[in-house]
C-alpha cells in the first residue's frame, strides 16, 4: 500500500459527480420557477352574463336589419327612417332593376327558344306535311281553301252622297306647358323626375323618347305611402293625366335597356308646386 495523497483525491471523485447529479442546484431552481409562473389563466363568465350579451348582440343585429338592409335592399321600411335617410328609394330602385333584369331574361329565353323552333329542320318538315295533309283532306270533302275562292262579281260600288260644305270648326287651342326638361341616357343608365302634388291633384304630362324607346315607372311616395300607377317597357312615347293618390312626390322613372344613348322629353303642367330633378 503506498501513501500517495492523490490517491484519495481520485478514489472520491466519483463520489462527488454522482450526489452532484442527483443533487438540487438552487440556480435552476430559480430559471425553471417563471417557467411555472407563465401559464394562461381563464377568464370566468357567468351564464348570466354570456345570456346579456346574445341578447345585445341579437338587439343589435335586429336593429341593423330592420332600419337599414332592408330598406337598402328591399325598399321595406317599417319605421320610416329608411325613407328619411333615403335607403328606401335605393331598395326601391334595386327591386325595379331586378324585375326589369327577370323580364328582359325572360324575353330573351323565350325568342331563344322561338328561334331554336324555326331552325329545326326536322319540325319544319312535319309541319309542311301536315298541311299537304289538310289541303289532301280538304280536297277530298270538296272543300275549297278561303284564300283560293274568288268573288264572281265584286259588288257595284253605292253612289257617294252628295257632298255637303261644312266650315271646319277650330280646335280649341291647348294650354301652353309649365315645365319642360330634355335628358340623355347612356345605355344602362336611369333617371327620376317627381312632381311635388297635393291629394286628388291632377297634372297633365307628355314625354318621348324621340324615336327610341325606354322603360317606365310611374309611381308616387310621401307620408309613409307608396304608389306604383303604371309600368312599362320598351315605350317610344306617352301622355295623359297623373292624378296624386295622397300628398308627396308623384312621377316617373326611365331606364335605357338599349344600346345606344336615348334623349327623351318631358312636358308638364298642372296642380303642382314644384318639379324635382335629379
Amino acid at each position: 500500500m503506498t501513501n500517495d495523497p492523490y490517491e484519495g483525491a481520485l478514489a472520491g471523485a466519483p463520489r462527488m459527480q454522482a450526489e452532484r447529479r442527483h443533487g438540487t442546484d438552487p440556480q435552476q431552481q430559480t430559471q425553471r420557477s417563471p417557467k411555472a409562473a407563465g401559464h394562461i389563466q381563464g377568464v370566468k363568465a357567468t351564464s348570466g352574463g354570456l345570456v346579456r350579451a346574445t341578447l345585445g348582440s341579437a338587439a343589435a343585429a335586429l336593429a341593423i336589419l330592420t332600419l337599414f338592409w332592408l330598406p337598402a335592399e328591399y325598399g321595406v321600411d317599417a319605421t320610416g327612417l329608411g325613407r328619411v335617410m333615403g335607403l328606401t328609394q335605393m331598395g326601391e330602385i334595386k327591386q325595379q332593376l331586378h324585375a326589369e333584369a327577370a323580364e328582359e331574361d325572360a324575353g330573351l329565353a323565350a325568342q331563344a327558344a322561338a328561334e331554336r323552333v324555326s331552325a329545326d329542320p326536322a319540325l319544319i318538315a312535319r309541319l309542311d306535311a301536315l298541311e299537304r295533309q289538310i289541303a289532301g283532306i280538304a280536297a277530298a270533302l270538296g272543300v275549297v281553301p278561303p284564300q283560293a275562292t274568288a268573288p264572281e262579281a265584286a259588288a257595284a260600288p253605292a253612289e257617294a252622297p252628295a257632298a255637303v260644305a261644312v266650315a271646319p270648326v277650330p280646335e280649341p287651342a291647348s294650354p301652353a306647358w309649365r315645365d319642360e326638361v330634355s335628358y340623355t341616357l347612356a345605355p344602362t343608365e336611369g333617371i327620376e323626375i317627381k312632381l311635388v302634388m297635393t291629394e286628388g291633384a291632377r297634372a297633365a304630362f307628355e314625354w318621348t323618347a324621340n324615336g327610341s324607346i325606354l322603360n317606365h315607372d310611374t309611381h308616387g311616395d310621401g307620408g309613409g305611402q307608396s304608389v306604383t300607377y303604371e309600368q312599362g317597357r320598351g315605350v317610344p312615347e306617352q301622355a295623359g293625366e297623373l292624378v296624386a293618390a295622397f300628398d308627396g312626390n308623384h312621377g316617373w322613372f326611365w331606364r335605357n335597356r338599349t344600346d345606344a344613348p336615348v334623349t327623351f322629353t318631358l312636358r308638364t303642367r298642372g296642380d303642382y308646386s314644384r318639379m324635382v330633378l335629379p
